[in-house]
């Protein structure tokens, strides 16, 4: 990439004069599409992002909210973020997740938090092809060698394959963190004559143009042409990192932070300074490096990983540099801020003189031409063997057990986990709230293909109704807007109409969205991504029974109840996208608040043994993982309702099946759908045709992905 001619003629009429090449590759990364969101940012403000638990909103590393209670009553905060590192991830799909999580954390850590809890949502290509498969592999291995290694547990996610995903996968990570009142810090430096001090690993030739990658579409030689942006992860130096942090915290040190991610110290330094709008002076010569001979350029977009850039006062520079000793990490004290320009010199020459409010926040947004989504016209296919139907869609990827994914994480570690993967939401213990904190990621591409802003809608609720299944409420959610070339008008067109979805839905759901990321330009020779609105959402549950929580597996005890109703289409359908034809996509419920409340209240009842939300597969996917020790009989009128995957529906088994009627009466329909046996099985009553497979032949059918793998 390099600077537009309109870019170019607005930076010269600002600067008076022609930009240095250093000047000019700092302006292209910073007014990068990565991170300047040039195409997104006229859609954000769709979203609502105020409410009375939220202390920071969008705009800094990491957003802030209050847990326990409001933001005048509780003193626990958590962080939340998430960030995306797809690009990198296709070039070296090792590195390129590692260091996504690396960066992910080092957010959470900047707004003076300690990491407690991981979610890593995964997008590939048709699973039956080695490329997808090996990428895969690749993703998983380094989210889990990283993860593992810093000691923060992976608790959440979710994987999905596509077969538009098959030259760009999407890797998306979400971390939370736990702080406090006193200890939060924010990305805004505070007072001129602060110093600037670099910690962490030295500066090196590795991601270098980082923010200018993710922002083009990939073509076939991305593996080789660009695998030097690609950053390289040290999970030792990031342990050694967080705990500095933690002591920097500790002993008040931290005046400000941000961490060293997209467009490197250049980024992170003038974003800093921009946001309490000063300036810095930067002396390129202190900066501590691996590598010699690097010019300004390498050393201002290097996004070498693990660094962390802090304001620091005068007096207490000798004791932040005290901690970086301590543990083994270099440091540089490299500038100071200013009430003037952002200035970079090296070897006393000035290669950079802007203004940081310019060089951070000077680039216009595009204006983008879009075109409507069409509608598909319904074409269903005639069902002959709803038997073969039912093994068909417990066997897709996308459907079929992660147990092979998540079994490589830590999840525990931290001891916070009370329900670890595999449920529909990850629960996490927050004993300095005397509260417990649901986590849920995710995004169904099938749904956002076919009907984008239905799509995205029905995304928010499933994620809510997750978080609903451990008996816990909304409490804010965070988003990662993946999408393609934005200067295809169509395919604006579908991003714009996913972040208009998402945004709806959180607004019925009355849960603010308090940060995200967006990354466009997921294209390749094989064509764009679909529209992929993931939302990452928390929910909290306090009061008694906390640290209780129902299963997603029946226990024979009770009665099984379908909550919701759907209108039988099959849109977006897991069962569509294996057996051809198109539908409209399913119709919402009314009131999908009163839903997600409802339910949440059910799932903490003493009489409820099991609930799980109906999502990708439908009732036929819902009943078959709810099926382990004990099993279920289940009487469902017809193919279309088996599987259908309209969200804001949920299977309870419960011994008080009146008690679950009565609750949502005037919210939501309950169905009697049959009972969970003591026998292990899965039988179905699918209108004339019956269908039965035991407990090892649905976990069998569930095991693709190992199988396939292993």
């Amino acid at each position: 990439m390099s600077l537009s001619l309109a870019d170019r003629e607005r930076v010269v009429a600002e600067l008076g004069r022609d930009p240095t090449r250093t000047e000019a590759a700092l302006f292209e990364n910073l007014w990068s599409e990565h991170c300047a969101y040039r195409s997104s940012r006229p859609l954000l403000a769709a979203f609502d992002s105020e409410g009375d638990r939220v202390v920071v909103g969008p705009g800094d590393d990491a957003a802030v909210i209050a847990v326990g209670g409001t933001a005048n009553e509780s003193d626990t905060y958590l962080t939340f973020g998430v960030e995306s590192h797809n690009h990198p991830s296709y070039v070296d799909p090792y590195d390129g997740a590692a260091t996504g999580v690396g960066g992910i954390v080092r957010d959470t850590m900047s707004m003076g938090a300690y990491p407690v809890a991981l979610a890593d949502v995964l997008y590939f290509g048709p699973f039956a092809d080695d490329h997808p498969r090996y990428l895969l592999d690749g993703v998983v291995d380094g989210i889990s060698d990283y993860g593992n290694a810093i000691g923060v547990p992976t608790v959440a996610g979710s994987v999905a394959f596509h077969p538009d995903y098959e030259g760009n996968p999407l890797v998306n990570v979400a971390c939370v963190g736990l702080t406090s009142e006193d200890r939060y810090v924010t990305a805004e430096a505070q007072t001129a004559g602060n110093a600037l001090v670099l910690v962490g690993n030295a500066t090196g030739r590795d991601g270098l143009g980082g923010a200018a990658f993710a922002s083009e579409d990939l073509d076939e030689d991305a593996k080789t042409e660009d695998r030097p942006a690609v950053q390289v992860g040290d999970p030792y130096a990031e342990k050694r990192l967080i705990e500095a942090n933690e002591a920097l915290l500790d002993e008040d040190l931290v005046v400000s932070a941000r961490d060293l991610g997209a467009a490197g110290l250049g980024g992170a330094s003038c974003e800093l300074v921009a946001k309490g709008g000063l300036g810095a002076r930067i002396d390129l010569d202190e900066v501590h490096l691996r590598e010699e001979g690097m010019n300004a350029t390498e050393i201002l977009l290097s996004e070498s990983q693990e660094r962390m850039c802090y304001e620091a006062r005068p007096e207490d520079i000798e004791r932040v540099m005290a901690v970086a000793d301590r543990f083994d990490l270099g440091v540089s004290v490299i500038g100071e801020v200013t009430e003037g320009d952002y200035v970079c010199q090296l070897n006393g020459e000035t290669m950079v003189r802007a203004s940081a409010e310019f060089l951070g926040d000077g680039a216009p947004p595009h204006d983008l031409d879009r075109a409507e989504p069409t509608r598909p016209t319904p074409d269903l296919p005639a069902e002959t063997d709803v038997a073969d139907a039912v093994e068909t869609v417990l066997t897709d990827p996308s459907t079929a057990s992660k147990a092979w994914v998540y079994r490589q994480y830590d999840h525990e570690v931290g001891l916070r986990t009370v329900v670890r993967p595999g449920a529909d939401a990850a629960f996490l213990s927050v004993d300095e709230a005397d509260a417990d904190v649901a986590l849920s990621a995710g995004s169904v591409p099938t749904w956002t293909a076919h009907a984008p802003y239905e799509g995205a809608r029905a995304v928010a609720l499933e994620v809510a109704m997750d978080i609903a299944t451990l008996g816990a409420t909304p409490l804010a959610a965070v988003d990662c807007l993946n999408g393609g070339n934005p200067e295809n008008p169509e395919t604006y067109g579908g991003f714009a109409a996913t972040v208009d979805g998402l945004a709806d839905a959180c607004r019925d759901l009355e849960t603010p969205v308090v940060g995200g990321n967006v990354s466009l330009y997921n294209d390749s020779v094989s064509g764009p991504v679909p529209p992929t609105p993931t939302l990452a959402m928390l929910g909290e549950r306090v009061g008694e029974n906390r640290g209780e929580a129902p299963d997603i597996t029946v226990t024979g005890e009770g009665g099984l109840l379908l909550v919701g109703d759907s209108d039988g289409r099959l849109g977006g359908s897991t069962y569509l996208a294996n057996r051809g034809g198109t539908d409209r996509f399913p119709a919402l419920p009314e009131d999908p608040l009163g839903v997600v409340e409802t339910l949440a209240a059910v799932a903490r009842a003493e009489t409820t043994r099991a609930v799980h939300d109906v999502s990708r597969g439908g009732l036929a996917a819902t009943l078959a993982e709810m099926v382990d020790e004990a099993g279920v009989e289940a009487t469902v009128p017809d193919y279309e309702t088996l599987f259908c995957e309209a969200p804001g529906r949920a299977v309870v088994e419960t011994t008080e099946l009146d008690a679950v009627r009565a609750a949502f009466d005037g919210v939501a329909p309950v169905t009697d759908l049959g009972r969970a046996t003591e026998t292990p099985a899965l039988t179905l009553s699918v209108g004339e045709e019956m269908v039965s497979l035991d407990a090892a032949a649905v976990a069998e059918c569930r095991d693709t992905i190992a199988r396939s793998i292993d």
